[in-house]
């Protein structure tokens, strides 16, 4: 048999073999996923807080709830790497498990935010974990606990830089303005899913803003 032949039957195969180790959904199931976000393909390295959604579809705005949750933040201090180590020291010495998103937000006194974050914050897997307050030895770690918060969301894919957040944030100006039925009610906020090491074209993020009913 000639080779190429070969490798011919060899994908076939294992094409095959993977239709066939697909579970069977019923139609109810379809039903109840076609309901849901799709997902965006993304490289997974921690779990997200208990009750969170997951990262939505690349380049689409939802309006999406986040329950309450507990995470330790820190203020802007020797750029976003400065805080990005405190906070990690913070979870090391408190033997902390990382979580996925880290989230960086711009402080509300103008309608452009500044380039860098002013500040940074790790989520805790479970407001059951930790104590709210300022971390003994870093008190420029604050641990909070957040209440529920809704927000108006877009899905990004690329490095978390400005361009990035300005690509994302500027969709949602724009959305906005054309749902006047919803009113911002904080300041911008990136949660990005993955770590450095992931390369820039296959990072995901969402830039956010919280929101309230306009006649609330």
């Amino acid at each position: 048999m000639r080779p190429a032949v070969r490798i011919l039957f060899a994908t076939l195969a294992i094409v095959a073999a993977v239709m066939l180790a697909v579970p069977l959904v019923s139609t109810a199931e379809e039903a109840d996923v076609a309901e849901q976000p799709k997902k965006p393909w993304m490289v997974s390295e921690a779990s997200l807080p208990e009750g969170f959604p997951q990262p939505g579809p690349v380049d689409e705005v939802l309006i999406k709830t986040y329950p309450a949750h507990r995470l330790a933040r820190v203020t802007a201090e020797g750029g976003s790497n400065g805080m990005f180590m405190k906070l990690f020291r913070h979870i090391e010495r408190n033997e902390i498990k990382m979580t996925a998103p880290v989230e960086m937000t711009w402080s509300d006194e103008s309608e452009k935010p500044a380039r860098d974050p002013d500040a940074m914050a790790f989520l805790y897997g479970s407001t059951a974990i930790g104590t709210p307050g300022a971390d003994s030895d870093d008190p420029n770690v604050v641990v909070e606990d957040i209440p529920e918060i809704q927000v108006v969301s877009i899905g990004l894919r690329g490095a978390y830089d400005e361009k990035t957040f300005r690509r994302g944030f500027e969709k949602l100006e724009a959305w906005l303005a054309e749902h006047p039925e919803w009113k911002p009610a904080g300041a911008p906020r990136t949660l990005g899913y993955n770590s450095p090491f992931v390369p820039n074209f296959f990072k995901v993020s969402e830039v956010q803003v919280p929101v309230v009913p306009a006649g609330s």
